[in-house]
């Protein structure tokens, strides 16, 4: 399984045997064992009893507010509201996977409070809150995003999920990267946050059969088919997120200029040769080629066929590194326009209307190799 993404050579990649791993509903003998354990009071008084003026975000899970603890330490406390979706099982994964995990692009965990009925985790405070928030907000008309934060919030981000597609044991893939999951701190470095519906790769699994959960708009669509869960599907999500930050546009807001998809745009202005149109009118100066290149790595990123998609490590190194892209195996995207929510089951599944040779199949995607490490 190789990307022929650079026009040099391609990386080699592991081999393996072929598993599949079947979701089952047990907790998988998670635990809080290596997680602070905060008390209720100690959070309520943390909050102000979680009053309203420390509410920072409120997401389908809860509520998150900014608390200050006993020493001056601020932080942000995610509450589970009793008519979340998300479950105990969610809650605890969320705890168990990244309860050890170091990296200055990831979120840090500083533990949690499982008091009675009460679910709640408590994050390191990221004062600049989310990328959604900077890009397509209220808050974006006073946060003027140049191209040089831009293109740093791309590449940490990518630092993150290279570091926990390759570089953990096991392996995570995060099923919702998404701008709301990327978090900013004072000085605009992202941290990927939500954790909540990761799951861990250990090394004799190639892909996870489960339910589809995510975000429209950033969903790979062999997830959406077949249910088969893959690195690759973070990186599809990782290059939809790409398209955003260049173009200040929400993929998830329905279509834009005359019914296209992002997605489905910018492949049509690759074609056509005009990139620079899906550019952000927000910024003035920017080096063209560079912001070309990132459009076109994310093209890589979010191709139809799985084992076409890079890894991240070989992203980061297309979009850092002065290596020619081999365009001539660029192939279309892969999209769909949901009309029902994220189920899957009432999304219309679509091609580039340019492409012909391509035809989007209803069988799931067998994947006979090792995820690249």
């Amino acid at each position: 399984m190789n990307c022929s993404c650079f026009g040099a050579s391609t990386v080699r990649q592991k081999r393996g045997v072929d598993h599949v791993h079947k979701d089952t509903p047990d907790t998988g003998g998670c635990s809080t064992a290596k997680t602070r354990n905060f008390s209720y009071s100690e959070l309520r008084i943390a909050t102000n009893n979680f009053h309203q003026s420390n509410k920072i975000g409120r997401g389908g899970f809860g509520t998150v507010y900014k608390g200050t603890l006993k020493r001056g330490v601020e932080v942000a406390v995610k509450t589970l509201s009793a008519e979340s979706r998300q479950g105990l099982r969610e809650f605890l994964t969320e705890i168990e996977t990244i309860s050890d995990v170091r990296h200055p692009n990831l979120v840090e965990l500083i533990g949690c409070c499982l008091e009675g009925s009460n679910r709640i985790l408590v994050y390191e405070y990221v004062e600049n809150r989310s990328l959604d928030r900077a890009l397509f907000g209220s808050s974006a008309r006073n946060v003027k995003l140049e191209w040089d934060t831009r293109a740093a919030i791309c590449l940490g981000t990518a630092r993150g999920l290279a570091y926990l597609h390759e570089e953990l044991v096991p392996h995570i893939v995060h099923r919702d990267i998404k701008a709301s999951n990327i978090l900013l701190d004072k000085d605009y470095k992202p941290k990927i946050g939500d954790f909540g519906l990761a799951k861990l790769f250990p090394d004799n699994i190639t892909h996870i059969t489960t339910q589809i959960k995510g975000t429209t708009g950033y969903l790979a669509p062999e997830y959406v088919i077949g249910r088969q869960l893959t690195s690759k599907a973070d990186v599809y999500s990782f290059g939809v997120l790409i398209l955003e930050t260049v173009s200040g546009r929400s993929s998830g807001s329905g279509t834009w200029k005359g019914q296209k998809l992002l997605l489905e745009l910018a492949w049509q202005l690759y074609e056509e040769g005009k990139l620079l149109e899906l550019v952000d009118p927000e910024l003035r100066d920017f080096p063209e080629k560079e912001v070309v290149k990132y459009i076109k790595v994310a093209l890589f990123c979010t191709q139809e066929n799985t084992n076409r998609r890079p890894m991240m490590s070989q992203v980061l190194d297309m979009l850092t590194r002065n290596i020619k892209l081999n365009e001539k195996e660029l192939t279309p995207p892969g999209f769909f326009q949901d009309s029902g929510g994220v189920s899957g089951t009432q999304s219309k599944l679509k091609l580039s209307e340019s492409s012909t040779s391509y035809q989007m199949s209803s069988v799931p995607l067998t994947i006979t190799q090792v995820i690249p490490r």
